[in-house]
């Protein structure tokens, strides 16, 4: 998963929706480097919330830019030790902090006590992913006009087929009410990212190299087969249509 962030949203939007079709028309056809420049020059404090591969190399482009960006990732307290461990390697490659954040250990614990520490398997993945994901994100984004992921569309057709460079959240609210998503690599194949990442020496998770495509929490992620989709292997246990944690609810075009 990568995420960006705006601490203060200048005045560039008369109203939403026309200047986010605006906006979408002027980057689409920029390289996700130019999307992140201008994005930079119209917002102050932009940040890169990251999880996945993706994310890394908005980090790398951000960095080499010098857009010194502020970054944060959701540690859910089940992930894998090697996304621990990468967590650790951003930080110390690129000099940079991560602001780590952690789910309401109140709703944790009495998720916990009520059903287990795998309920997810009996009751679906949403009520977990609501509590160690979903609030703490909303949580951290209250105080931010926009944010910038690592989604793309080719991650799952389903439900990522719509995506745009610019969307308005229509899950989350920010600290005006409106919130911005941006997708910079949007129209970036698997295939673009890893050529980054290998040709720039970027830093990636291990798992990468034992099957994992998607990685999320430890229990709820494993490796794929070839030339299954890159998202089967998140919560294999439940139907190909529900591969998302609420986080990125299916993109519509605006």
């Amino acid at each position: 998963m990568l995420i960006c962030y705006t601490r203060q949203i200048t005045h560039f939007f008369m109203t939403i929706d026309m200047d986010i079709q605006l906006l979408q028309s002027e980057l689409e056809q920029n390289h996700p480097r130019e999307i992140l420049k201008k994005i930079h020059s119209r917002f102050d404090n932009l940040a890169i919330s990251f999880s996945g591969a993706e994310d890394v190399v908005l980090i790398d482009m951000a960095c080499k830019l010098k857009l010194k960006p502020f970054v944060f990732t959701l540690d859910t307290g089940r992930l894998h030790p090697e996304t621990y461990q990468f967590i650790e390697t951003v930080m110390k490659h690129y000099k940079i902090d991560i602001d780590i954040v952690f789910p309401d250990t109140n709703q944790v614990q009495k998720l916990v006590s009520n059903k287990g520490l795998f309920s997810f398997y009996q009751d679906g993945h949403q009520e977990c992913c609501g509590i160690r994901k979903v609030e703490p994100l909303a949580r951290h984004l209250s105080g931010f006009t926009g944010w910038v992921t690592g989604q793309r569309r080719d991650q799952n057709k389903s439900t990522r087929g719509n995506l745009q460079i610019v969307e308005k959240d229509n899950t989350f609210t920010g600290a005006h009410g409106e919130l911005i998503k941006f997708n910079p690599l949007c129209h970036w194949t698997s295939d673009m990212v890893w050529t980054y990442i290998t040709a720039l020496d970027v830093p990636f998770n291990t798992l990468h190299n034992k099957g994992y495509t998607s990685i999320g929490c430890e229990p709820c992620t494993r490796p794929i087969l070839p030339h299954q989709d890159p998202r089967e292997g998140r919560w294999w246990w439940e139907g190909t249509d529900n591969k998302e944690c609420g986080l990125h609810p299916p993109s519509t075009s605006n």
